[in-house]
């Protein structure tokens, strides 16, 4: 997924003369914006562009590939680049660490994006900061982990909530499973947001060899709980007269990533990843369906992107999918069902407009980023506000 159009669809309003002087704020726990890798990196990017513009003053920590940390300004916020010394999984736990480190500062609230590495927020509790951490999806239960790693996710997940001072859920399931952690008023469900596409450039498909209404079309990470597998062996069950067009890096390598191209007839293509939001607007905007075998998680910044392109979705039916999708979504458990539903979808004579109205519908009511970030100002500003107004009695 990639970072979208900075030109944003909500103008910012004007700040008000009673707003107090001096909110901060530290976005911790992304690679860093500009967003051009996933769904943590876009967010950032827009509730970091959303808030500057309203007075805030906001710094974002970023991974760098460079030998020493440096500070830039972009577009009004504070860049602090960190370098990432060691890496795989050891390098990020050192990059969240020192990242942490750098927000010990009690003048701003401190923003984590997901609860990999919860533990270091012991050191704001210590510090006395005021940190905020988004929940994201539900690491500890994906298979592709081992044990001791998904022991890990379990311990930080269970930390998270009761060393932060406040907690957001990205979906009402995520939140009733932490509200015993996060009791008295410390939870928030606030859900992903995505663009509205009403149009897209139809030549841009030309890039991956597709034609409009003739793809159903995946993006998501080549792993085993995005049910990749399943979806293609599904399509490749028969002559379809048109392609899957997967998106992501696929090594050839991995016995996962081998399976599943193997099991692809010639109808399938995998172009690679794409994180060009243009590209990836026409792509979702001109699909026949969308493909979406996400079995983890809570609110899937893909998943909500197809529904801002007004997609008709078929989708793993899990208990997170459908409360996205809601009737925009046809849902399915097995390769089986997987297979009988795109014999029905992606026939022509299929009608799917009630479906895409659906999308737009969904969307609309849940999913826009102005009432997303209006949401994440809202809180961010009454916790700051509050804690500064304990500050002030404290000093009088």
């Amino acid at each position: 997924m990639s970072s979208s159009d900075p030109v944003h669809a909500d103008e910012p309003r004007k700040a008000s003369a009673l707003q107090p002087a001096g909110r901060a704020l530290a976005i911790i726990g992304s690679r860093g914006i500009p967003g051009q890798h996933g769904g943590f990196e876009t967010f950032a990017e827009r509730l970091a562009l959303h808030l500057s513009a309203h007075e805030w003053r906001v710094t974002v920590t970023c991974q760098t590939e460079e030998r020493r940390a440096r500070k830039e300004a972009w577009r009004g916020i504070t860049l602090h680049h960190l370098p990432q010394w060691v890496p795989g999984s050891l390098g990020t736990i050192i990059y969240d660490l020192l990242s942490t480190l750098q927000t010990l500062r009690r003048d701003q609230v401190v923003l984590v994006l997901g609860y990999n590495t919860a533990i270091f927020q012991l050191l704001h509790r210590i510090a006395g900061v005021r940190s905020v951490v988004n929940m994201d999806g539900v690491e500890w239960r994906r298979p592709k982990w081992s044990m001791p790693v998904r022991a890990w996710f379990y311990l930080n997940e269970r930390l998270a909530p009761r060393l932060a001072q406040h907690v957001i859920a990205d979906h009402p399931v995520r939140a009733e499973d932490l509200a015993k952690l996060a009791p008295g008023g410390r939870l928030s469900m606030i859900p992903y947001g995505a663009d509205t596409v009403r149009a897209a450039d139809e030549t841009l498909l030309r890039d991956f060899g597709l034609q409009q209404d003739r793809y159903a079309l995946v993006v998501a990470r080549p792993e085993p709980d995005n049910s990749i597998l399943e979806i293609v062996t599904a399509f490749s069950r028969q002559r379809r007269r048109m392609k899957l067009c997967v998106l992501g890096t696929f090594d050839p390598s991995r016995p996962y990533h081998r399976e599943v191209m193997e099991a692809a007839s010639d109808e399938v293509t995998f172009p690679g990843p794409c994180y060009d939001s243009r590209r990836l607007a026409a792509l979702r905007f001109h699909c026949r369906i969308y493909v979406h075998g996400h079995r983890f998680g809570g609110t899937n910044p893909s998943l909500v992107e197809a529904l801002g392109a007004g997609c008709a979705v078929l989708a793993h039916g899990n208990r997170f999918n459908k409360w996205v999708a809601g009737d925009a979504m046809q849902p399915f458990d097995t390769v089986d069902e997987c297979a009988a539903a795109m014999a029905n979808l992606l026939s022509l004579g299929t009608d799917l407009s009630g479906m895409r109205a659906c999308a737009r519908q969904r969307h609309e009511s849940m999913f826009t980023w102005p009432r997303i970030l209006q949401a994440y100002e809202e809180l961010l500003t009454a916790l700051s506000d509050r804690d500064s107004d304990k500050s002030r009695r404290r000093s009088q």
